[in-house]
C-alpha cells in the first residue's frame, strides 16, 4: 500500500511466458500479470512466449535487458523441478545481482496458502543492465500473489521506507 505523497511512476514491464503448450489465446498466467500491471497504472512493453530451453529463454531475456524502453521482466513458468523447468538456471545465467528476498517472500507468503508444496517454488529475481528481472511460477495464483503481495508494492515509487522504482536510476552505476 503507497504511503507517500509522491506522485506514481509507471514503469515499462515485459511479460515472458515460458511454456512448450500455451499460446497467447490460452495464456492465464500472462494474462494475470497484464491485467494486474496494467490496472496498477503501468505500461506493457512486451509480452512473448518461449518454449521451456535454457537458450530460448536467455535469448528472449538479453533481447529484453539491452531494450532501454523495457524496466521490468515478468516471466510466469518453468520454476518447477521437474525436467523441464530451467527458468531459474536461465535466469540465474544473466543476473548480475540476485535478489534473494524475493524468492524467500514469495516462498513464505505462498505457505500460508499451498502450505509445504511452496518448496517446489524456484522464483528467483535479479537485476541485469538496469532491468529487474522475476522468475515466477506458471499458475495464475501464483502470479496474483507474488504481484498482488509483493511486486504491485516494490513497483510502486510511493512505497516507504523503500522500493524498487527509486533505485532503477542508479541500477547501472556499475557500468560507467
Amino acid at each position: 500500500m503507497p504511503t507517500s505523497e509522491r506522485p506514481f511512476i509507471p514503469v515499462n514491464i515485459a511479460v515472458l511466458t515460458v511454456s512448450d503448450s500455451r499460446s497467447l489465446a490460452d495464456d492465464r498466467s500472462g494474462d494475470t500479470l497484464v491485467e494486474r500491471a496494467t490496472k496498477a497504472g503501468h505500461t506493457i512493453a512486451a509480452r512473448t512466449i518461449v518454449k521451456d530451453d535454457v537458450k530460448a529463454i536467455i535469448g528472449q531475456l538479453r533481447l529484453w535487458i539491452a531494450d532501454p524502453a523495457i524496466d521490468v521482466v515478468l516471466a510466469t513458468g518453468g520454476t518447477g523441478v521437474t525436467g523441464r523447468d530451467v527458468t531459474p538456471e536461465a535466469f540465474e545465467s544473466v543476473f548480475e545481482k540476485t535478489i534473494p528476498g524475493f524468492g524467500e517472500l514469495f516462498r513464505w507468503l505462498s505457505y500460508a496458502k499451498i502450505k509445504t508444496s511452496t518448496i517446489q517454488s524456484r522464483a528467483t529475481a535479479g537485476v541485469a543492465g538496469g532491468t529487474y528481472l522475476f522468475a515466477l511460477p506458471g499458475s495464475p495464483g501464483a502470479c496474483r500473489d507474488a504481484w498482488d503481495d509483493i511486486l504491485v508494492h516494490q513497483l510502486d515509487i510511493r512505497t516507504k521506507p523503500c522500493n524498487f522504482v527509486e533505485l532503477m536510476p542508479r541500477l547501472k552505476e556499475h557500468l560507467k
